[in-house]
């Protein structure tokens, strides 16, 4: 889930329901991000310094957290896409075997 919202993140700074809504549309509907585990998520990130917030108003003039990537959360999501795509190689590897 980290991964997916600093992926996320690192297209635009957005508010909660945004990045499901992104992550789902992104993924053609197969990935569908549950909001009581993405907000303990941006919370956590927040905490780490992975990601940032600041209050905003949405398009249909609502008050939403808008989060962002910071400095850090883009060295961490660099690192992370390196590990889960050497993760996803050695997988298609194994699975591959007859």
């Amino acid at each position: 889930l980290d991964l997916l919202v600093l992926k996320t993140l690192s297209l635009a700074p957005m508010h909660g329901w945004g990045i499901s809504l992104r992550i789902q549309q992104i993924s053609e509907g197969v990935l569908d991000v549950n909001q009581g585990s993405l907000y303990p998520a941006l919370q956590r990130l927040e905490k780490e310094g992975l990601i940032t917030s600041e209050w905003g108003t949405t398009d249909n003039n609502r008050r939403a957290r808008y989060y962002r990537l910071t400095a850090a959360g883009r060295r961490t999501l660099d690192a992370e896409l390196e590990s889960w795509r050497r993760f996803a190689a050695g997988l298609e590897l194994v699975l591959r075997t007859n």
